[in-house]
């Protein structure tokens, strides 16, 4: 039997159409906000009304939704929390995902039925932290990211069995990480810990010295500038197996603030990794596709280390070109376009289970079959000839660099 054989691959989703991307990937669940408390722009979220319509759609799918509850509530919200509650069990949400102890407090006395999922954000590093809530009634902690394998083990044999475990493998990591930064509100008025997050420990530092107000100091040691507080991102691909075995269940990629290229590329090459597939160079070229800081592997191994040439900066190997929308006859696919291409480029498509393949468009035509040479207008729909045989859904995208 796999190791991953009872484990759920949770994905993130800011939109409709992340979300559907998240399931046609292989997510066994998504995460995602609605009209309250949820912890990320006001354009990351779910209305009351779409988030009924996405609970329908994901659980047609077989695909449970947990709704983020994550923001560290103000007086004035606890009231309101109570009757969220009882909303968000009367559509169908499998959990919410809550940070805040009142909060959650709230939640389970208003309606004991919703599932409780304990945010990353209240920062549970040990054991005794997991039963407490454990003990409230919740179901899962999302533990903090500052943990090793040695200590996640730890924990799991000192708590309940039927405790979830829920762990970050991916993506985007906070200077402050497991969240509670001052930083953002600090220099910005702007509060990380209310969804407003400015990520100022992305920005480019200098050194001013007291005695000499306007002068400015490099911070550096190559040749690039020092982005000094960001960190990299995390990538567990290489040692999943390691996470399952020491007892969590749920591994969890963050970015709800991702396109849905990004969660469909993450997401994919993951649930290969879930589902056997040992090729581990070629996942890791899959997640280097896709947008992302320096790649490392976090508190894993206890090994963490300051890399002082981090320069904040995106790389990428791949630039999203579009999805394919429908199929046509005689090899023609619809394709509604985010990057310009032209007639004739050597492309990629990225399909369930697969990783990228290379194919040539052989030729364009707009939607009324007149041949074209490029598409350049973002979200126009063109079609173009492949022998491939390209379905809904799929990802294409081309070669950088």
């Amino acid at each position: 039997m796999s190791v991953f054989s009872n484990c759920e691959l949770l994905s993130p989703a800011g939109s409709e159409e992340g979300l559907r991307q998240a399931v046609l990937f292989g997510a066994d669940a998504v995460y995602l906000g609605g009209p309250f408390m949820q912890l990320r722009s006001e354009k990351a979220s779910f209305s009351s009304d779409r988030l009924i319509e996405e609970v329908k759609y994901a659980h047609s799918k077989n695909v449970k939704i947990y709704v983020t509850v994550n923001c560290f509530a103000e007086n004035e919200e606890i009231e309101k929390l109570k009757d969220y509650a009882k909303f968000l069990y009367s559509i169908g949400a499998d959990a919410a995902i809550v940070s805040d102890l009142g909060a959650i407090y709230a939640m389970k006395s208003a309606c004991p039925e919703l599932e409780i999922h304990v945010s990353t954000q209240a920062n549970i590093q040990n054991f005794a932290a997991a039963e407490v809530y454990y003990n409230m009634g919740c179901k899962r902690v999302v533990l903090g990211r500052e943990m090793t394998l040695e200590n996640i083990a730890e924990l799991r044999a000192k708590t309940p069995k039927n405790l979830d475990i829920e762990v970050f493998v991916h993506g985007a990591m906070c200077m402050a990480y497991s969240g509670r930064c001052l930083l953002s509100s600090y220099l910005t008025g702007r509060s990380g810990n209310r969804g407003e997050c400015t990520q100022p420990c992305r920005w480019m530092y200098k050194l001013v010295e007291e005695k000499r107000p306007g002068q400015t100091f490099d911070i550096f040691e190559s040749d690039s500038t020092t982005a000094i507080l960001s960190s990299h991102d995390l990538n567990t691909i290489d040692f999943l197996d390691k996470i399952a075995e020491a007892g969590a269940i749920s591994f969890k990629i963050e970015g709800r603030m991702k396109s849905p290229f990004y969660v469909s590329t993450v997401t994919n090459a993951y649930k290969m990794r879930m589902n056997g597939f040992a090729d581990l160079d070629a996942l890791n070229d899959e997640l280097c596709a896709v947008s992302h800081r320096p790649y490392n592997s976090g508190f894993f191994f206890n090994n963490v280390k300051y890399d002082p040439n981090n320069d904040g900066l995106y790389r990428y190997s791949t630039k999203f070109i579009g999805t394919v929308t429908d199929r046509k006859d005689s090899g023609l696919f619809e394709i509604e376009m985010r990057n310009r291409f032209a007639s004739g480029d050597m492309l990629e498509t990225l399909s369930p289970g697969k990783i990228g393949k290379k194919f040539r468009a052989e030729k364009m035509y707009d939607m009324n079959l007149n041949a074209r040479d490029e598409a350049y207008i973002p979200q126009e729909h063109v079609l173009i000839e492949t022998d491939e045989n390209l379905k809904p859904g799929d990802i294409i995208r081309k070669r950088v660099g």
